[in-house]
Parts: structure tokens; C-alpha cells; sequence
């Protein structure tokens, strides 16, 4: 059996498959499963053992993209695929799928490309109180495998050896010991409708240290945003003593893998729901995310419910959830209305949930050599020149 896997983007979506990818491996244990992602995405996959090959697609747009998905399309159809599982849905997920000419292919329903399936599944448009690894599970009921189960079936994405000694290096460098209880904190979100505001960031990264000395805050963004870190780097410090203003620490840029080992060796993580909260949620680390215009019941971390999970979000408005294009009210009150009292108390509760005495948790399962022969290929579909 021959079995490729499509999701795109975003890095929660992809993130949002990996229980599917290790259903597939139990139900089919010899089958060689290839996962096709764009760029952005890709670290998430690159070392998931269930996986044979990453297969990576540029993002490209208009008549760079028909060309590049005709190339593309070529060479997965040479792969001979058995079976598809179109995860995302999408018009170039739909295409690609299609392209492929395998016997069977497993998609949503959708529009205007549901013919592009052999087998459509059915998928309602309006904003449902449902998990979406779950929603993205019905896809394999045609193939025989039960619900999912979160202590069986996690989202994982894992650590590799290299990265982990890399992020090590890089704190000890900062001054941040082994043994220091460490609260990592994303203060960026790509959508608008996810940031919460950076006072309230400093704030809370302020109180934290003030109520436990021992602890360092690290805060992190996403490359275009640097700035709002270090804005709220510096407004914490401002309100600490001087001898605790190096509690607070920046340590430069994470990607997508670094992040993983960051969180991996915290004591806690605070952020919005985008992708890092959702890379957060592959790790053993206690999670604490701040759900504006999104529901926890569709994204909040997938995995162990043993392991502290904490949601901070305005339950009483009638606006939530939306499709986060308009704010209605004009003033994304659903996250400008969250305070730093609410995040601090979660961000406690969460830490005494843990079972370590200084407050760290073990990572989410053992690193992996960048060299491990289980870790899959990784092939890179390159835009003609």
C-alpha cells in the first residue's frame, strides 16, 4: 500500500494530523505514507517516525503555481499512489489530489471539487464546538479506524537531538541554567483577531517573576514581529526590581523546531491560538492559551488530559466564535477583554499541576538524531528557474 497525505498549511492544521498519521501506520503497518506539505509547515513533519517521506511544495502564486502543481502533479503521479487523504480541502489540495490518478482518493466535500474525490466526505460549513483533529479524523472512517482517543492518539511533532542541544547551548549562553524553572511566552499571533495586547504580555511576565524569583520568562514571536517581544521585554522589566529585571529574557529568534525544544524543557507556555500554541501542545509542558474569537473545544492541545492544559477566554459573548474577518464590535473584545489577572492565575494553576518540584515536566517524548534512519526522507519540489 501506497499512501500519500495532503495538509498544506497551516502548522496547527498539520499539527492537528499527526494522530491521524500514526492511526494510519497501526492500520497499516507495511504501507509506505508520504505527507505533502509547503514550506512553512514542514518542520512540523520532517522527524515524525510514523512517516516515510516529507514531500515539501514551494508557495507560489498565480501562473508560477499552475506551473508548479503541473510539475508537481507529474511526479507524484510517477510515485504511483494507492490511496489520498486530502486533509485540507483546499482548491490546490483538491488539484494535487486529483493530479495524482491514484484508484482512491479521500477528500471533503466542497463545492465545485468534490468530483476531484473518489470518495467525499461530508463536512459542514458553519463553526462547530468540535475538536479539530476530530474533524479532520472523519476522513479516515471510510478506511475502518474508530475515533480517536487522546491518550493513545496525541498530536506529536519530535525533538531532535541536534535542535535540543542547540537551544541549550543557545540559554546557557543567556545565563539560564539546566534547572531553571523556564516560562516560555509567544507574544505574536499572524491574525489580528489572536493578539492579545503587549501590556498585558508584560505584565503578566512581570508577576510571574515576582512570585517566583527562581524563574525565567523567555519571550518569543514570529520573525515579522520581533518587535512586539521586545517591547514587552522591555515594559516587564520596567516593573520588576532591578535585581530581577534579568529574569526577563529574549534570547533572539526560535524557529518552528527550536521552539519545539524550547518548550519542550519549560515549565510553562503562554501564548495565543496560532501555531506555536499548537507546537506547544506536542510537548509534556503545561499549556495555558488564550482563546479570543476561537473556541478550546476546536483548538486547545490535543493530548494527555493528565498532563495541565489551561484556557483563558471570554465565555459569555454572543460573538464567539467568528470567522475573523470583521470584528463586529470593532474592538476585538473577546481578547482586549481578557486580563493579566486571569492568565496569571491560569498560568499558576497549570504550573501546580505538575509533578516535578522545581516545576519543570520531562519533554514530550525522546529526542531524535538528525541522522535517525526512523525519521522519513524529506524531497523538496523546486519552482523552475
Amino acid at each position: 500500500m501506497n499512501i500519500l497525505l495532503i495538509r498544506l498549511r497551516m502548522i496547527g492544521d498539520v499539527i492537528f494530523t499527526t494522530p491521524a498519521i500514526r492511526a494510519l501506520r497501526r492500520r497499516y503497518p507495511d504501507a509506505r505514507i508520504s505527507y505533502l506539505v509547503e514550506d512553512a509547515a514542514a518542520p512540523v513533519v520532517q522527524g515524525n517516525p510514523h512517516l516515510d517521506d516529507v514531500l515539501v511544495v514551494p508557495l507560489t502564486t498565480g501562473l508560477a503555481r499552475i506551473a508548479d502543481d503541473w510539475r508537481i502533479g507529474a511526479d507524484l503521479r510517477r510515485r504511483r499512489f494507492d490511496l489520498v487523504i486530502d486533509f485540507h480541502g483546499g482548491p490546490r489540495g483538491s488539484w494535487l489530489s486529483w493530479l495524482t490518478r491514484a484508484p482512491r482518493r479521500i477528500g471533503y466535500t466542497v463545492p465545485g471539487r468534490s468530483w476531484m474525490y473518489t470518495e467525499a466526505v461530508a463536512r459542514p460549513r458553519q463553526l462547530r464546538p468540535r475538536h479539530s483533529v476530530e474533524n479532520q479524523w472523519d476522513l479516515l472512517a471510510a478506511l475502518g479506524i474508530g475515533a480517536p482517543e487522546r491518550t493513545l492518539d496525541s498530536v506529536e511533532m519530535p525533538e531532535r537531538a541536534d535542535v535540543r542541544a542547540r537551544v541549550d547551548a543557545r540559554l546557557q549562553s543567556n545565563g539560564i541554567g539546566a534547572d531553571t524553572p523556564l516560562v516560555v511566552m509567544h507574544v505574536s499571533a499572524g491574525n489580528p483577531f489572536r493578539r492579545w495586547p503587549v501590556d498585558r504580555f508584560a505584565a503578566v511576565a512581570a508577576r510571574l517573576v515576582q512570585d517566583d524569583p527562581s524563574r525565567v520568562v523567555v519571550l518569543t514571536s514570529g520573525p515579522s514581529e520581533a518587535g512586539a517581544a521586545d517591547e514587552a521585554a522591555r515594559e516587564a522589566q520596567q516593573q520588576l526590581p532591578s535585581g530581577l529585571a534579568s529574569r526577563i529574557a529574549r534570547c533572539g529568534e526560535f524557529d518552528l523546531a527550536e521552539l519545539r525544544a524550547l518548550v519542550g524543557r519549560a515549565a510553562l507556555y503562554i501564548g495565543g491560538d496560532s501555531g506555536p500554541l499548537h507546537i506547544a501542545g506536542t510537548t509534556r509542558a503545561p499549556v495555558v492559551g488564550l482563546y479570543g474569537p476561537t473556541l478550546p473545544v476546536r483548538s486547545a492541545p490535543w493530548r494527555d488530559p493528565a498532563i495541565a492544559s489551561e484556557a483563558v477566554e471570554r465565555a459569555d459573548l454572543a460573538c464567539r466564535p467568528c470567522d475573523q474577518r470583521q470584528c463586529v464590535h470593532s474592538d476585538f473584545r473577546c481578547l482586549t477583554s481578557l486580563t493579566a489577572d486571569s492568565v496569571v492565575a491560569a498560568a499558576e494553576r497549570a504550573m501546580s499541576r505538575s509533578s516535578s518540584p522545581s516545576g519543570r515536566v520531562n519533554p514530550g517524548g525522546p529526542a531524535i538524531s538528525a541522522r535517525d534512519p526512523e525519521a522519513p526522507r524529506m524531497a523538496h519540489f523546486g519552482t523552475r528557474s
